[in-house]
């Protein structure tokens, strides 16, 4: 199984920014946690080593006759010691660091109290008398202070504690063990709601900044499909960050270039076309003189088709830079008025009352990619059945010819110019190859396409698709 990485810009930027939120938080946590129970050690044991001061300043003022009851008394305050002739820690040096260090301050700083020696263990649970739990006769009377004294209270009964034996000059040994408070968790039930919410908050503000910070990027994807439809369409605004900037200024570049590619090509046919007309008039003045009817009749055909070719070539030059104003166009009306002009041409009027078929598009335009479509129909199939339907936000005008179809993997090659298909369509139909590329340009220069399927019952349809008028 393949892990979901993200796909798209703004999913990659929440990703990082969450992911680094995250990390940074647990570090944090983490590295506040170690600080914590660093100062608490230090604490605990700052607070071994006044104790173990008092008790041997205590011992050093008290006659050593009177050391056991002095011990007894202790230890009925809960604050004990034992005082043995072996240590309740047997080993000689403490097995962590700090605790090791302490012992030699211990014997520097008691050794004019006749000190010796100093052993340290720390314990995992605590030993000797726990710690009394102060609670009122009326629980409903328990006040904060009161209420974090007995959570400390009960802490410190599940916490470590510190086991501390020290050796006097004469042999004996004073032992007694000191509970550690444990530090106070980073994480708790009242702390929890309060990382949530930072957590949550920076989350929302990190959306908010990636949605604003791609938003330029949405805005320059839009605009490079609607140059991909209209050359025409307006440029690029090139403000924003400097990136944007620079992405909006190619964009706009590239957008001159090609119109200008374009109407380049647009003059050559028209200069073309307008060069062939002096000539081709001449001919056909020519043709006049010529007594062979039948060479006269061959040489106007072939006339008229260069004129013919001509036209092709300037409507094709033409389509994809139209000065024609887009409208609305009641696109059902405007596919009866045509279907009219066409007698093999027939109509599905069904639901055609229900049809919301307004279109915003250039209708000189789109009347002449329509009547491409049903001419192409009628000269490879011999008729052409025409409907219009609307799918989602799109109207598809649908011409169907009982034609042989094309092969599924020379469909895209139709739409390329001069091609024809005579491999598979007929050869003597007529037409230059240029019908269905005019065709495609001008549906996409209104926002829309032309699709070509073959028919399961035989034939091929072909669809326009334009977007449907909203207001």
């Amino acid at each position: 199984m393949r892990f979901p990485f993200p796909r798209s810009l703004p999913s990659w930027l929440l990703t990082i920014l969450i992911s680094g939120l995250l990390i940074t938080q647990i570090a944090t946590l983490w590295i506040v946690s170690q600080d914590r129970k660093d100062a608490n050690n230090a604490l605990e044991l700052f607070r071994l080593s006044e104790r173990a001061t008092s008790l041997v300043k205590l011992l050093n003022t008290t006659p050593v006759s009177d050391w056991n009851n002095l011990a007894s008394r202790l230890a009925s305050s809960g604050q004990g010691i034992t005082i043995t002739t072996q240590p309740d820690v047997p080993t000689v040096l403490a097995s962590e660091e700090d605790l090791a260090e302490l012992e030699d301050v211990l014997v520097a700083r008691l050794a004019r109290f006749g000190v010796v020696d100093a052993r340290i263990r720390r314990d995992k649970l605590a030993l000797g008398a726990h710690t009394a739990v102060v609670q009122t006769t009326d629980s409903s009377d328990i006040g904060d202070v009161e209420k974090q004294i007995n959570d400390l209270a009960a802490t410190a009964n599940l916490g470590a504690s510190l086991t501390t034996s020290l050796q006097f000059g004469d042999g004996r040994w004073i032992n007694f063990t000191t509970r550690i408070t444990p530090a106070d968790p980073i994480i708790t039930t009242e702390t929890i709601p309060l990382f949530a919410l930072v957590v949550l908050s920076v989350i929302l503000v990190a959306i908010w900044a990636t949605r604003r910070l791609t938003a330029p990027y949405r805005v320059l994807e839009r605009a490079v499909h609607r140059i991909g439809g209209d050359l025409k369409s307006s440029p690029l605004p090139e403000d924003g960050s400097r990136e944007y900037k620079a992405a909006a200024r190619a964009v706009n570049t590239m957008q001159s270039k090609l119109l200008d590619y374009v109407a380049e090509r647009e003059q050559l046919a028209a200069a073309l076309a307008h060069d062939l007309r002096t000539p081709l008039t001449r001919i056909r003045l020519r043709l006049a003189l010529v007594e062979d009817e039948a060479l006269s009749k061959s040489l106007a055909k072939d006339i008229n088709d260069i004129e013919a070719i001509s036209r092709s070539v300037i409507d094709f030059a033409t389509s994809e830079l139209a000065n024609e104003q887009k409208e609305k166009v009641d696109l059902w009306s405007l596919l009866l008025s045509i279907a009219d002009n066409y007698p093999e041409a027939t109509l599905d009027e069904r639901n055609s009352d229900m049809l919301d078929a307004i279109a915003y598009c250039q209708p000189v335009s789109v009347q002449r990619s329509i009547t491409n479509l049903i001419d192409n129909a009628i000269a490879y199939g011999g008729k052409a059945k025409l409907a219009l339907r609307q799918d989602n936000k799109e109207l598809v005008m649908s011409v169907k010819d009982n034609g042989p179809g094309i092969p599924p993997d020379q469909i895209e090659e139709m739409f390329k110019p001069f091609n024809r298909a005579e491999k598979s369509r007929n050869r003597d139909s007529g037409g230059f190859g240029l019908g269905l590329t005019i065709a495609r340009n001008v549906a996409r220069a209104n926002a829309g396409d032309i699709l070509l399927k073959n028919d399961p019952s035989g034939g091929l349809i072909a669809e326009l698709h334009l977007p449907i008028w909203r207001g």
